[in-house]
């Protein structure tokens, strides 16, 4: 990485985000320490904090970290500014923290270094388009489905401390009728008697187990109309569809300009080789752990897809079986492929359905 070429008069900012306060630690463009200030995390404190750094000098860059949780409102503030703002890390947690210390204003400290050095350099996500809308559906989606496995899962386990003669009845139904039959329990009498408090359970957990269902076909409902609006093509590829492309959409952000190739989608999904190589031993690869794992898992559930329905995907398999790879390194080699093809599906910033979004 190449670092950025300032003079002593120029100044680079780095943050600190937490949920209530922000400590920011601004530098010279020769790595000299200016100045800390801490301000509250709120649109004053974000203007008390342009005020303070345009003070120091001219301004090249802030560091922020945290810009998908905590520091989203600060660099929603400083981009509305005109401002330049990179995203930082967080800083390691084992050898450097052992050797510096940990406090809010060393990790501001260590996220301006890290724009001052050229490490970090990512472009922060807009949040404020189509792929935000569908980003918030689906963390609710995602919440509902997990929340309606759990009702099922309590109803089995509870189900099993039944009255023999209501196990009997119930426990051989499949699951969709075996919720609408608790639904329908009886639930008056005297709770403590513990049969009418198991026919109240039972009926409590099945019918939220049915709001819960209505509550996700909703949300898959408005799931797929905003990828279909935001990246039709990507949609429709083989093997994706809605859950799929938003997992995508997601991690690429609105402003998918961020990434600026196909290798680098890869290197985010994780779905990228590391080299392991050194001394006489060189071309050697290791599977990476890194990167944005839900993506990953997206990655592999497409790649799983088409090995079984799709002929072209088939035919390689079957080449490279032949050739004596494993099914794990097809599968890794599958994922490589795909995040090319997505790459190339990605809607472009100027697209109309993120223009009209964000507009």
């Amino acid at each position: 990485m190449t670092s950025i070429a300032l003079g002593r008069g120029d100044v680079v900012v780095g943050i600190d985000t937490h949920k209530d306060e922000h400590v920011a630690v601004a530098l010279d463009g020769l790595g000299g320490r200016l100045g800390e200030l801490a301000i509250t995390a709120r649109p004053d404190g974000y203007a008390e904090l342009l005020a303070w750094a345009d003070e120091l000098g001219a301004v090249s860059a802030f560091g922020v970290e945290g810009t998908g949780s905590y520091g989203s409102g600060l660099a929603r503030f400083l981009r509305r500014h005109a401002r330049k703002v990179i995203e930082v890390s967080r800083p390691p947690r084992k050898g450097e923290r052992r050797m510096s210390g940990k406090s809010d204003a060393i990790d501001a400290e260590h996220a301006a270094r890290e724009v001052l050095a050229g490490t970090a350099t990512a472009t922060p996500k807009l949040a404020d388009g189509i792929v935000e809308s569908i980003r918030l559906v689906k963390i609710a989606r995602d919440s509902a489905v997990k929340a309606r496995s759990q009702a099922m899962i309590t109803l089995k386990a509870t189900l099993v401390t039944a009255p023999d003669e209501m196990r009997c009845q119930l426990e051989p139904r499949s699951d969709f009728k075996l919720i609408a039959a608790c639904a329908e329990l009886d639930t008056g009498g005297d709770v403590a008697d513990p049969t009418t408090a198991m026919r109240q359970v039972l009926a409590s957990l099945a019918q939220r187990w049915l709001e819960l269902h209505a509550e996700i076909k909703t949300h898959t409902r408005n799931l797929e109309d905003l990828t279909r609006r935001a990246a039709p093509d990507l949609v429709d590829a083989f093997g994706i569809g809605p859950d799929t492309a938003a997992e995508m959409l997601v991690t690429a952000g609105d402003n998918t300009d961020r990434i600026h190739s196909e290798a680098a989608l890869a290197k985010l999904c994780g779905a990228c080789p590391i080299p392991t190589g050194s001394g006489k031993t060189s071309g050697r690869h290791r599977l990476n752990r890194g990167g944005n794992r839900q993506a990953n898992a997206a990655l592999y559930r497409v790649v799983i897809v088409r090995m079984r329905w799709h002929p072209p995907t088939i035919a390689y398999v079957e080449r490279r079986t032949a050739e004596g790879l494993t099914k794990k390194e097809i599968i890794r080699c599958l994922k490589r492929y795909v995040t090319r093809e997505i790459y190339r599906l990605l809607p472009e910033p100027s697209s109309p359905a993120i223009l009209a979004s964000a507009a």
